[in-house]
């Protein structure tokens, strides 16, 4: 397991327990995301670094019961945190890596990603292996509850240029990887941007 691997497992596993108690408003912030990402009953959704699920329950609610939702996360103590919470019951829980997932090339038709793009250890060839998963069409939502300025402020650093998530430079990222970027809003209540998988 590289060095990356395994210190997002020790920043998120001493994390997993509190993680919900720390962030208690953000469920509208997530439920909004995934009504922008635009899916359809019976889609097949891909939660990437779904931590403790959150969200899983508006991805089955897009969904409808004949939709097939997956929450993949690399650190054990946060799905063990999703089961608690009882957002297994959203959707199917995998403990994997999503720079390899274990998953037929296009059998999703989206993906949505939390918080992920700044814990990626390669990140034009993990979108990559997020582009093989979704059929060529499909969509790719990048979130997160608060956008870059509030974020860098709760850290308590200033947003720098060579930021992964700033617009000049995630467009060419997800253009590289397979995405063609739709849309991007970055306001202090949330960051989102959207992209559609490249036939």
């Amino acid at each position: 397991m590289s060095d990356d691997h395994t210190h997002v497992q020790e920043f998120f596993g001493a994390r997993a327990a509190g993680w919900d108690a720390r962030f208690p408003g953000d469920g509208p912030a997530y439920a909004a995301a995934v009504a922008d990402l635009g899916l359809r009953e019976g889609d097949r959704v891909l939660d990437a670094g779904c931590g403790t699920g959150r969200a899983l329950p508006p991805l089955r609610a897009a969904v409808g019961p004949s939709g097939v939702v997956l929450g993949a996360d690399l650190t054990s103590a946060m799905l063990q945190a999703a089961v608690r919470a009882g957002r297994d019951r959203d959707g199917h829980l995998l403990l994997t890596d999503v720079a390899a997932l274990p998953l037929r090339s296009g059998s999703l038709d989206a993906v949505f990603g939390a918080g992920l793009i700044s814990h990626l250890p390669d990140p034009a060839a993990n979108l990559r292996e997020l582009a093989r998963v979704v059929r060529p069409g499909g969509t790719l939502a990048l979130f997160h509850p608060i956008g870059r300025a509030a974020l860098a402020a709760r850290q308590g650093r200033q947003i720098t240029p060579d930021d992964l998530r700033a617009e000049p430079n995630l467009r060419p990222l997800l253009a590289g990887s397979g995405w063609r970027m739709t849309s991007y809003v970055d306001e202090d209540s949330r960051f989102l941007a959207l992209a559609v998988k490249e036939a």
